[in-house]
């Protein structure tokens, strides 16, 4: 079985871009050798997402209107990244900025694509440990509520399509098997 791009571009022509992303058409030849059209989302930001544990097994989730989805979505923090930077400061400066919490302890977690039929966005997923509060500085975008629960309801909640967001779900997923949940 071959691992090799199959694909080939044609031609490539920009048709929307704006400070976060560019939409591009493509006219291609799919691996059945025909010709087809590909639709492709650059990102200009890597993704980052942080899950805050505490000593006692909770993690703080963010709750925000997302206007993308046309609904209130329950997440972990996240934000973006300067592409091909190491995530650690965006994920440090997203986890204040969203709950004002700061961590003593950072571990990577994983890297992970969004939505790999569409986009090339990679995210990159922390574990926020040994925190402390201080002030929340969200961006003027932000009308966000900050709640704490057991990891384990957060999984709940994942299994119940009650956290739909792909790096919260893969995040809390991960910590979850991680501590033992």
């Amino acid at each position: 079985m071959s691992t090799e791009n199959n694909w080939k571009t044609l031609s490539s022509q920009t048709v929307y871009e704006n400070a976060w992303l560019e939409l591009s058409h493509r006219d291609v030849i799919n691996p059945s050798g025909n010709k087809g059209i590909y639709g492709l989302v650059k990102f200009k930001n890597q993704a980052i997402g942080v899950i805050p544990v505490d000593t006692d097994g909770n993690i703080y989730l963010v709750g925000q209107y997302r206007y993308a989805i046309d609904e209130y979505s329950w997440e972990i923090p996240e934000g973006g990244g300067v592409l091909g930077a190491d995530g650690l400061d965006a994920a440090k400066r997203e986890l204040k900025e969203e709950t004002g919490l700061v961590a003593a302890k950072w571990t990577k977690l994983a890297r992970i694509h969004t939505s790999n039929s569409a986009t090339n966005e990679e995210g990159f997923l922390y574990i926020a440990e040994e925190l402390s509060q201080q002030e929340a500085e969200p961006e003027e975008t932000e009308v966000l509520q900050v709640k704490k629960v057991p990891l384990a309801q957060a999984v709940e909640m994942v299994m119940r399509s009650e956290i739909t967001d792909s790096l919260s779900v893969c995040a809390i997923l991960m910590t979850a098997r991680l501590k033992g949940i």
